[in-house]
């Protein structure tokens, strides 16, 4: 581990599972579900705190959030009464955002019974995106631009949720336009906004993108999902990525998270987050524990609870 390791760390986003109750069909399927890293068969194991532990080492991780894994779709709230036993029993996760469908007919009452969960925090519903940046079909079905979907979205300022977005870059036009279209819910991106072509033109678009959605002042970033196939994890791999979104975004609304086990397939989590403490290094004191904690803290409303 490198410099600054006293840093208390809320991991932003991390998950767990146990393959033994069946419920997360996506983990079965034969040929695997295409995916960003590869071959996903080595997460077909349980993870638990225990083994959440044993993986952080020796960082100060103090806290964590975390965030759905595509639990079986028809049994929303039932991930939710699992991840609140898990944490009565383990002392992890300190919050959760939970799984809801904001374009299917039960929304409110979903959303309702959610919000009433002391865990819960905030939603995360992957909107439909397209493969690459010339096949975006602006309004598609299930799209961020579909006015199902966002009469779905328009309920969780009511019920006090935020949102967790998950989706590739070229479509954060269609996200900045959504985050101002609702001012009084607060949008997550989740894992950087997916720069995974790192050729220049990739990261030019990737950049422009981010800026675009940086602009809305209800947004935050978590700086998380950084892997590249056939590539080891190094600070320099990954230095303009993670310091170009702390310029876009600022140190206020940016947070490093781990998505651990996930990004377990292509790195340590001390080769991450040594990694990140390594960009980091010349910030001052009080930016580190914003990035590393206290933005976690302030966004998913953990205040005494870490």
């Amino acid at each position: 581990m490198t410099s600054s390791d006293d840093l208390p760390i809320i991991d932003a986003h991390q998950h767990f599972w146990d393959v033994t109750l069946d419920k997360h069909p996506g983990f079965c399927a034969e040929p695997p579900l295409p995916f960003r890293y590869g071959d996903t068969r080595p997460l077909r194991r349980t993870y638990l705190p225990a083994d959440y532990r044993a993986d952080w080492g020796g960082h100060r991780v103090v806290g964590s959030v975390y965030i759905e894994t595509e639990w079986d779709p028809t049994d929303s709230l039932g991930e939710t009464r699992w991840v609140e036993k898990l944490a009565a029993r383990e002392g992890l996760p300190h919050a959760m955002v939970a799984q809801a469908w904001l374009d299917r007919n039960d929304v409110e009452e979903v959303l309702a019974r959610q919000a009433a969960c002391p865990l819960v925090r905030g939603i995360r519903h992957k909107p439909v995106a397209a493969s690459s940046p010339d096949a975006v079909v602006p309004g598609a079905p299930g799209s961020m631009g579909d006015p199902r979907w966002r009469a779905g979205f328009a309920h969780l300022a009511r019920h006090g949720l935020s949102f967790d977005l998950q989706t590739p870059w070229w479509h954060l036009g269609e996200a900045a336009a959504l985050a101002r279209a609702f001012p009084d819910t607060l949008v997550v991106l989740n894992h950087t906004g997916l720069p995974a072509d790192r050729s220049p033109e990739g990261l030019r678009g990737w950049r422009a993108a981010m800026a675009a959605f940086a602009g809305a002042p209800n947004v935050a970033v978590k700086i998380s999902g950084l892997g590249v196939p056939g590539r080891p994890w190094t600070p320099e791999t990954n230095r303009d990525v993670v310091l170009q979104t702390i310029e876009l975004f600022g140190v206020d609304r940016a947070m490093f998270a781990s998505n651990f086990p996930v990004d377990g397939l292509i790195a340590s989590f001390d080769t991450i987050y040594a990694g990140f403490k390594t960009l980091v290094r010349d910030f001052p004191r009080s930016d580190r524990l914003r990035l590393f904690h206290d933005n976690a803290v302030r966004f998913y409303r953990l205040e005494g609870r870490s």
